[in-house]
């Protein structure tokens, strides 16, 4: 069980670990990247300030609860989405850490006794639509088909999109997801909605470039300045966000966990923005 403090305080945002990737193809290493962030985070080569200014030691709505001790199977996806739910019933705010993407899924379950409007902006190379991916309806490239069926969301957004498929495609248009393939993105490119929204950011949405610890390669993706724009200018209350798929296996220099580091502070500033 997750031990939440008693004085956790409305709005907060608490950062918590879901150190898994029993749904991850390919290569495992995702399930260690929530300790190695904190590692880097904490390990005075950065402050902790956001470049809105905001010193995230210093500010008393930012928590760390460490990690979710998530198990295996189907008792995992039901302990993230207990643990999730419990928090936003006391008014804080997740911001996840991964893991493999399959943890989005849970979370959304838990977003969605809490919010009926929410929107879904994903940043990512690959859709992870399918229906079923290795045998699997619950890999790592499937949550979002899990998420639209299940009708948690009002609105999904995918934006960085560089590997889709035919299935996909047609899963996409299944769904009414709204996809900005990489291929059409542009900085000044803005994306507006109505209501809260909720941010799943792959860490190889990034180009290998900025991001090589990442299990999938995809070359043509974001730079780290990219991303920061997206969040910056994004116009709607942020409620809550996962960074997922950082693989420290493939980061041997840290050039990956100094990414997610550095897009895990202007995450947590931008929702505590309001």
């Amino acid at each position: 069980m997750l031990h939440i403090p008693d004085d956790l305080a409305p709005d907060t945002v608490t950062v918590l670990g879901l150190p898994t990737d029993e749904n991850s193809s390919f290569l495992r290493g995702p399930a260690m990247a929530p300790v190695r962030i904190r590692e880097v985070l904490h390990n005075g080569s950065a402050n902790l300030c956001s470049e809105n200014g905001l010193d995230l030691g210093r500010e008393p709505r930012f928590r760390d609860l460490g990690d979710l001790d998530v198990g295996a199977g189907a008792a995992a996806r039901s302990r993230i989405e207990e643990a999730v739910a419990d928090l936003l019933e006391r008014g804080a705010r997740v911001l996840a850490l991964g893991g493999d993407h399959a943890v989005t899924y849970p979370i959304m379950r838990g977003y969605a006794a809490q919010y009926d409007t929410l929107n879904l902006l994903h940043l990512d190379a690959h859709p992870d639509l399918y229906d079923t991916f290795d045998g699997s309806r619950f890999s790592h490239g499937c949550p979002f088909a899990r998420i639209m069926e299940e009708g948690l969301v009002r609105r999904l957004v995918q934006v960085g999109i560089r590997a889709m498929n035919p299935h996909q495609r047609a899963q996409a248009e299944r769904f009414g997801v709204e996809v900005v393939e990489m291929k059409a993105w542009h900085p000044d490119l803005r994306f507006e909605f109505d209501g809260p929204v909720y941010l799943s950011l792959d860490m190889d949405a990034l180009d290998p470039a900025f991001a090589p610890g990442v299990s999938h390669h995809e070359p043509g993706g974001f730079s780290t300045r990219d991303v920061l724009g997206i969040i910056h200018h994004l116009d709607a209350p942020l409620v809550g966000a996962d960074l997922v798929e950082f693989n420290p296996v493939r980061d041997p220099v840290g050039i990956t966990a100094m990414a997610a580091v550095k897009l895990l502070k202007e995450i947590a500033a931008k929702m505590l923005e309001g």
